[in-house]
């Protein structure tokens, strides 16, 4: 199958483009001139250079594709607050490229985010699905929440087959490691400083959300699908707990924050539908700051 593929350079990117590849796929890449592509450039069939705000480059990024999964998000004009930008570059091009591929039949997997999600209703008692309304924090959510929203209308309009799915924070080993969730807790650590930051979120494994990225590719196209990807819930308190397990240091005390939160994510549809079960738990966390641990000694 020819997936065209946004964001191939970044985290989940890179995960997803090197299983689907391994899995006999084959990867056009639309990537920015300015990326680094050395750990992905053996899973690539084709590259197509240009930016998401490159419309003219999107008719050779689709050809000939059965699947776009799009992915790339630019975080320059969101961190900045440059809305004409962000609106420009993130989502009005985004809806050009998916009118294209609705147009060409192409079926399309869009990464959202649990961010669609921030005001939730009291009387989904702390169990939101799918149905939940997307009611957004932050301009980030808000991308994402509209982006879906015109998911639906070309499904509605022109009978485009989706699969959206939502990650909450994703962990894993980064292409830049600093970047990897976990880092400044084992940096902190281990240079004597304690960690004690408050709160804590949902979390899923990059590898996770390659999987459910490659399950979509065969899903029935009668209908979308909407697929929350939260495998559990971790104070970070817990995280510099078990950071400290890895390092062989004294745990840290007990933090404050609560250790259930107020909501969290069903994803009873990803393991019906899809066929997946997020299932790793504090063990997947506590084996991920092992592997970060010794990719942090080996720098």
């Amino acid at each position: 199958m020819r997936i065209a593929f946004t964001g191939v350079s970044g985290f989940i990117g890179s995960a997803a483009v090197r299983r689907l590849a391994a899995a006999g796929h084959d990867i056009t890449a639309q990537i920015r001139s300015t990326s680094r592509t050395s750990h992905v450039v053996d899973s690539i069939d084709r590259t197509v250079i240009g930016g998401m705000d490159e419309a003219q480059r999107f008719d050779d990024l689709l050809e000939g594709a059965e699947v776009l999964v799009h992915n790339a998000v630019d975080w320059t004009p969101l961190k900045e607050d440059d809305l004409e930008s962000h609106f420009a570059s993130n989502l009005a091009s985004t809806l050009l490229l998916f009118d294209k591929a609705a147009k060409a039949g192409i079926r399309t997997v869009f990464i959202s985010s649990v961010a669609v999600h921030h005001h939730m209703l009291d009387r989904w008692k702390g169990d939101v699905d799918d149905e939940h309304p997307m009611r957004p924090g932050t301009m980030y959510g808000a991308l994402k929440a509209s982006i879906e929203t015109h998911l639906w209308a070309l499904h509605a309009s022109r009978g485009l087959s989706f699969v959206s799915l939502r990650p909450a924070a994703v962990y894993g080993i980064d292409p830049t490691l600093k970047r990897s969730i976990g880092f400044p807790i084992l940096e902190d650590l281990k240079n004597g400083r304690p960690y004690d930051r408050s709160g804590g979120g949902k979390f899923v494994h990059v590898d996770d959300v390659a999987d459910a990225i490659e399950r979509s590719l065969t899903k029935p196209a009668d209908k979308p699908g909407i697929y929350h990807l939260a495998d559990c819930y971790a104070r970070w308190s817990d995280w510099a707990a078990m950071a400290c397990e890895v390092l062989g240091l004294e745990s840290p005390p007990e933090g404050e924050s609560p250790t259930r939160p107020r909501n969290m994510f069903n994803d009873s549809k990803l393991e019906h539908e899809l066929g997946l079960r997020l299932d790793r738990g504090m063990d997947g966390i506590r084996a991920h700051l092992k592997e970060l641990d010794e990719a942090m000694s080996g720098e």
